[in-house]
């Protein structure tokens, strides 16, 4: 295991104990999440060293990857999916000056998202670490995908989005400054994230799904993630909601916490979540709307 000794935020040494959960999803293995005293961000640690990460995504279940439809639950997030490509375009549309453009997704799974761009005139091109799904993506759209950042380098992008990606990235720095290096100067960056600061995560607490460790190193609010903005060069524009996310998560944490998936518990608590959040934004999981300083 890696012991982080610094946070990822700051660079503070000082940490308290924030929550003890468990990779619910996948190995069933105790993980620690920790808060840093200087700057109050929680990241998981300590965490699995960065060459045994994968094998905490070699499950058939791992739902970014897959497309089968196997029972409600898969066929809702296939529906949830489809229904997000249709308002990611039209957000990028409506934040673009351009009605075309040259689009990276970052963490870019079976490309699905690329395809409907390249459909609407886009170039497009994505970046994709797990083998499997850069495979697919390449074979059923003819999309390009890049494997290492290092092939971004000297690439410009008007747009560049992170979709769920950001938390999984165990190199936060140099992630950060290659996303700076190929934003166009006048592009738009949108990553979005869970939000530690929800209704759900608070209701659900260490059932909460979001948390998703060990896969998820970082767990981010709204301050710590304007925080992380500025240190790498970036203001933020906006912020959106991702509502559907409420609903899933919801039914996610049902299933850790009850053993099974309570379909009417996990509506009710969405509701729930997404009403309260009109109050501050503290949605589920928010998109953040960067732009150079």
């Amino acid at each position: 295991m890696n012991e982080m000794k610094e946070c990822p935020l700051c660079k503070s040494k000082e940490f308290s104990p924030y929550l003890e959960t468990r990779d619910y999803f996948f190995s069933g293995e105790e993980f620690n999440l920790v808060q840093c005293s200087a700057c109050r961000f929680v990241f998981t640690n300590p965490r699995p060293e960065d060459d045994h990460l994968e094998h905490y995504y070699k499950s058939e279940e791992y739902l970014s990857h897959k497309n089968k439809l196997n029972n409600l639950k898969d066929f809702l997030y296939k529906f949830a999916k489809t229904i997000g490509i249709k308002n990611k375009f039209g957000l990028v549309k409506t934040l673009s000056v351009k009605n075309t453009g040259k689009i990276l997704d970052y963490g870019s799974a079976t490309g699905d998202l690329l395809a409907y761009f390249k459909k609407k005139n886009w170039q497009v091109a994505g970046l994709e670490l797990n083998e499997e799904a850069r495979k697919k993506s390449i074979e059923k759209h003819q999309i390009k995908v890049y494997s290492e950042k290092s092939e971004l380098l000297g690439q410009q992008f008007d747009i560049i989005s992170l979709w769920h990606v950001l938390e999984h990235i165990s190199d936060l720095e140099e992630t950060m400054k290659c996303l700076y290096g190929c934003l166009d100067k006048d592009g738009i960056l949108i990553i979005a994230v869970p939000n530690i600061n929800s209704w759900d995560a608070s209701f659900y607490g260490k059932y909460w799904a979001a948390l998703d460790t060990p896969r998820h190193l970082y767990h981010f609010n709204k301050h710590s993630f304007k925080k992380l903005a500025e240190n790498f060069g970036f203001r933020l524009r906006n912020i959106k909601p991702l509502v559907f996310d409420a609903y899933f998560i919801s039914l996610l944490s049902e299933k850790y916490k009850r053993g099974f998936y309570h379909y009417p518990m996990a509506f009710i608590n969405g509701f729930k979540s997404n009403i309260k959040a009109r109050q501050n934004m503290n949605y589920s999981s928010l998109i953040y709307i960067l732009k150079k300083l």
